[in-house]
């Protein structure tokens, strides 16, 4: 018998352990979205995932929470508040949480057809860009991921509301799919498709998520403190302001693009 090999411990698991956790919280199997999927890691300090790639699909990261060292093939890329990280079609990708909290990052996909490169934007970097910032009636927009960059489907970024602000004008899209993602303070959504059947209007807490399908109003009411979402988008890559000048000037009632 050959004894000169190293043997090694092995572990016990509980069942209530984990050092990675992702929730899938929607996918177009259970949404009445087509192209749009989002979800939640949590990492512990100090741990190495395995590698995760989505087949048929691009993603982008959003880290929320903690520090994470995201590796793609050659690359790294550190995520700290808000930084964000687009991972191309089908691209394996590790996490490892460098940080003494846990990591908390959010993950939406979506379909997609070409493989693209991947590219990181700095939180600390952009919200001081003014080319990629859209100033509206008490209201910021930040460009995170923008048509500049290459991808099929998504473009995504943070909107942040000053307390008791509204949108204005309310808008939709008969080419874009949204979700929405509340990751500070409180505030309240309506989605409609038209004001005489305005049945989803609904408060939003931190780290509720709304999805939006097509040709869907969705107005956001902010409430006594500052509200802060992600807005991702999968469809035709355009910014309704960009495209639509009357959405920054508030001159008109309602918005179709």
């Amino acid at each position: 018998m050959n004894t000169s090999k190293e043997v090694k411990s092995a572990d016990l698991i509980k069942s209530e352990d984990y050092k990675v956790a992702y929730y899938e919280k929607t996918s177009s199997v259970n949404s009445n979205l087509n192209l749009l999927s989002y979800g939640n890691y949590i990492i512990k300090p100090g741990v190495i995932s395995g590698e995760y790639f989505h087949k048929n699909e691009e993603s982008l990261l959003f880290c929320i929470h903690g520090k994470v060292a995201v590796k793609i093939e050659k690359q790294e890329f550190i995520l700290s508040h808000y930084d964000t990280l687009y991972i191309p079609l089908s691209t394996p990708y590790q996490l490892k949480n460098i940080s003494e909290e846990e990591g908390f990052l959010i993950l939406c996909k979506a379909k997609a057809a070409k493989k693209h490169v991947p590219f990181y934007s700095s939180w600390d970097v952009f919200s001081k860009d003014e080319k990629r910032i859209r100033h509206l009636n008490k209201k910021d927009v930040y460009l995170m991921f923008d048509v500049s960059e290459k991808a099929d489907k998504l473009i995504a970024g943070y909107t942040i509301y000053q307390p008791f602000t509204r949108a204005f004008p309310p808008h939709n899209h008969n080419d874009q799919e949204e979700i929405y993602i509340f990751i500070k303070g409180k505030g309240a959504m309506e989605v409609y498709e038209k004001e005489e059947n305005k049945t989803f209007v609904t408060s939003v807490n931190e780290m509720d998520a709304v999805t939006i399908p097509l040709l869907n109003y969705h107005p956001v009411f902010s409430q006594e403190q500052e509200l802060h979402f992600i807005w991702c988008i999968a469809g035709e890559r355009y910014w309704v302001g960009d495209k639509n000048k009357d959405f920054m000037t508030g001159k008109t009632d309602k918005i179709t693009t």
